[in-house]
């Protein structure tokens, strides 16, 4: 459902302006020449330093912009400011999902993240891509690649997550990681790049739950 309202709210700003929709359908764009994608990122930086500096003073009235800066945001987010994005309509966030302080999105990618997913402190989602060759690079073109992250994921404090990544429901991201590639559901990464440690097993389950009930 979320996703589905953040992609309606994308096609009424594609149909508005070429440069978006480039730049949602993954195509190379210009940023540092759109009138139409500097105006739209100002926006959207400008509601999330408005939203945060409410939160603690209105806690109701900040959700409520959340939500209508973030249209593929789902019931039950728990959200602690400062947050930053540069474009919250392309962005969906599953239910029940809980974002620490210090939140920030760059560039224009699709981003979706999955419901009661953990995401801790400074964490950083990356979707565009500067051109490499010397002069495209100087004439400001890049590209953007989505972000996918499943259901139930754990992503630790101060994690950096690159362009085009995906992360399987269930995963753990160790804090500190950059996340360079995709990782699969189900399992325990860490490190810079970010590798698979090891799997999420059975055993870990039993072990939480005879803590509890020690």
């Amino acid at each position: 459902m979320t996703t589905n309202r953040r992609d309606e709210h994308v096609a009424t700003l594609v149909a508005q302006h070429d440069d978006v929709r480039d730049q949602f359908a993954g195509d190379w764009i210009r940023y540092r020449v759109s009138p139409a994608l500097q105006r739209l990122s100002w926006e959207t930086q400008s509601a999330c330093a408005r939203i945060s500096r409410l939160f603690y003073d209105d806690p109701d009235e900040a959700r409520r912009q959340f939500r209508e800066l973030v249209p593929g945001a789902g019931d039950g987010i728990d959200l602690r400011p400062p947050f930053a994005l540069d474009y919250g309509v392309g962005l969906s966030i599953g239910d029940r999902t809980f974002i620490n302080k210090d939140f920030l999105v760059t560039g224009g990618g699709r981003i979706t993240i999955g419901a009661d997913c953990l995401i801790g402190p400074r964490c950083s989602i990356y979707t565009p891509n500067h051109a490499e060759g010397r002069v495209r690079r100087l004439e400001g073109w890049e590209r953007v690649s989505p972000v996918t992250i499943g259901d139930n994921v754990w992503i630790g404090g101060s994690v950096t997550i690159l362009p085009g990544v995906t992360i399987g429901s269930d995963a753990i991201i160790g804090a500190g990681s950059v996340v360079t590639r995709d990782v699969p559901p189900g399992v325990v990464a860490v490190g810079n790049p970010c590798r698979v440690l090891r799997p999420i097993t059975q055993d870990d389950e039993l072990a939480r739950t005879a803590e509890e009930t020690a």
